[in-house]
């Protein structure tokens, strides 16, 4: 039954299903043992270990280990499931939302988890004195959760209401549900903005047991986990201790690795993966380089174009500057051919079932004069320079790192033989960053993440072009995009809401608000040769912290390693690349 046939039905619909029944991680191993630790590279060193106060993607990926919210997302199908809350409701206008926490809940202390922690959380969170900026943000929402049974000796059921009147958001659920729920009993009195998580309680797998600040964090498991023995949390978290280790500089990660300081390696450069990650260690398999191709969501970059204004308003114009970024030739020359050329801003979510309509612009001379001859311009005999009305094509290019000036200089190569005219103007970040939030720019260089819960109105909705600090830098308006955003915020299920990003994709992309770039849709990993792991050795959706959720250390291969060490023999080879779709097709 559908969300809207259910919520039709009754005046608050619970959740999950009455016949859903936990199971177990279909990625997950059941060769899988507990014990020994992991050194792992943990980036730069947090300024706290608090994810609501330091919002970094390890602290985030660490502090999610320690602590769970009210639900969490099925691996596989990222429909919503049962957490520290064994289930929920949500009223038929969706502006109220209760949850009914496990009666098995505990601390790592063997405290009960109640729905005074919530609270407690939520409070702490919204507390003007915090500085949770983006969770009051995504909270703000709401007024404080009401505890529907506080006369019980352990309260269990608490409501959000929302604030107001406003739309149905599906994210409404997510905002409310998913906040890491933190222990009143250990944390209330003090300062949310400090909190020392050095041997506090916790509500996950693991708990913080040693800190050597800007050093290394140690994490060790709980044993007495109140989740561990649940169907879908067998087989994973089997460490006994993670580490992380800490580096100013992220490539010092991969020489610590090399020195046998960490075990596990994520590689982001390709001149590294291809040039350093090699020698006697590789070439013996005591090191191992893994490239694994799954679904986790793929962000974009390109040449973002102001829309907005003269000469990117048209766009002949904005198709032509793409058919002069010669990203192949770069690819090849200065990056080792480790890049798939981008045509999407939701690349991962097409298929063979779903195939990506959009046109793949490669660099053609040609084919960009005649679009801007199709614009109106033409070369001024006198300057050289392409003009159109008397106004000549010469516009600023907005960057702030010096290593892209490599690639620039091939874009202004192109440029100049045709008749434009691009000036680099180069600024820190915090001026640059100043600049995109007031559209202070023609074009410059753009990067953009992704998540598994996409949010298309951020950067695409009409009225977003022009409020300043908003995520919408190219000014891109669509009637029919924005009617698409509307309908988006009352689907409920992800493939329903995938069909619509998919249609935004294609109408978003015929417009060429940016010139695509490249990107890398695997992740790479080095790590020595002594650790157990899934066929598929990450989930589906997942990058490297899967690595501390579903492998394991094994004695043997250790043992094996430090033999063949000894000796200088070989041990066997692995193939590098790794397709998921292929080795879970396999496992199943």
């Amino acid at each position: 039954m559908t969300f809207f046939a259910a919520a039709a039905l009754a005046a608050v619909t619970w959740y999950p299903a009455p016949d859903w029944v936990d199971q177990p991680d279909p990625v997950a191993s059941v060769h899988a043992k507990k014990g020994g630790r992991i050194r792992f590279n943990g980036a730069s060193a947090p300024e706290s270990n608090n994810a609501y106060i330091d919002t970094s993607s390890y602290t985030s990926m660490m502090f999610s280990m320690m602590y769970l919210p009210l639900i969490s997302t099925d691996s596989e199908t990222l429909e919503f499931t049962p957490c520290v809350a064994k289930k929920w409701a949500v009223s038929d206008d969706w502006n109220e939302y209760t949850f009914v926490i496990d009666e098995r809940a505990t601390w790592s202390d063997g405290r009960p988890v109640s729905a005074l922690d919530v609270k407690w959380t939520f409070d702490a969170i919204m507390d003007r004195k915090s500085n949770s900026g983006p969770y009051k943000t995504m909270l703000g929402g709401f007024e404080s959760p009401e505890i529907l049974d506080a006369d019980s000796d352990r309260p269990l059921t608490v409501k959000f209401r929302k604030k107001g009147s406003t739309p149905r958001n599906w994210r409404d659920l997510m905002h409310c549900g998913t906040f890491w729920i933190l222990p009143r009993h250990a944390f209330e009195g003090k300062d949310f903005n400090k909190l020392d998580f050095l041997g506090s309680p916790a509500g996950g797998p693991y708990m913080i047991s040693k800190v050597d600040e800007n050093v290394e964090t140690v994490y060790s498991r709980v044993k007495t986990w109140w989740r561990k023995d649940l169907p879908s949390c067998r087989h994973v978290y089997n460490f006994d201790e993670i580490v992380m280790r800490y580096y100013a500089e992220n490539e010092n990660g991969f020489f610590a690795l090399m020195k046998n300081m960490i075990d596990v390696y994520p590689v982001y450069s390709a001149r590294l993966w291809v040039q350093s990650a090699n020698g006697k260690a590789y070439d013996r398999n005591w090191i191992l380089k893994r490239r694994v191709t799954n679904h986790e969501p793929v962000g974009y970059q390109g040449f973002a174009m102001n829309m907005r204004n003269f000469p990117f308003d048209d766009v002949r114009v904005r198709k032509a500057m793409a058919k002069l970024v010669d990203r192949v030739m770069m690819n090849r020359t200065m990056m080792y051919n480790e890049y798939f050329m981008q045509n999407s801003f939701y690349g991962d979510l097409y298929d063979e079932e779903h195939p990506c309509p959009n046109e793949l612009v490669l660099f053609d001379s040609e084919g960009a004069a005649e679009l801007l001859k199709e614009a109106g311009f033409s070369k001024n005999p006198e300057t050289g320079v392409l003009e159109k009305d008397g106004r000549p094509f010469v516009f600023k290019f907005l960057t702030r790192e010096q290593n892209n000036d490599k690639f620039l200089v091939h874009f202004k190569t192109a440029l100049e033989n045709l008749g434009i005219k691009m000036h680099i103007e180069r600024k820190d970040f915090t001026s640059w960053m100043k600049d995109m939030d007031d559209f202070n720019f023609q074009m410059t260089w753009s990067a953009m993440g992704a998540s598994i819960f996409r949010n298309p109105e951020i950067f695409w909705l009409s009225s977003e072009a022009d409020r300043k600090t908003s995520g919408n830098y190219t000014g891109f308006r669509s009637e029919e995009v924005d009617r698409i955003i509307a309908a988006e915020k009352s689907m409920m299920t992800v493939a329903e809401r995938n069909a619509a990003y998919r249609e935004i994709d294609r109408l978003v992309s015929a417009e060429h608000p940016y010139a695509f770039l490249w990107n890398i849709s695997a992740k790479r990993l080095i790590y020595w040769n002594k650790f157990g792991m899934p066929d598929t050795i990450l989930s589906r959706y997942s990058n490297e912290e899967a690595v501390l959720s579903y492998w394991w250390f094994d004695a043997d291969k250790d043992e094996e390693l430090r033999d063949a060490q000894k000796r200088n023999a070989f041990l066997p080879k692995v193939p590098v690349e790794v397709d998921f779709d292929k080795k879970f097709k396999k496992a199943k």
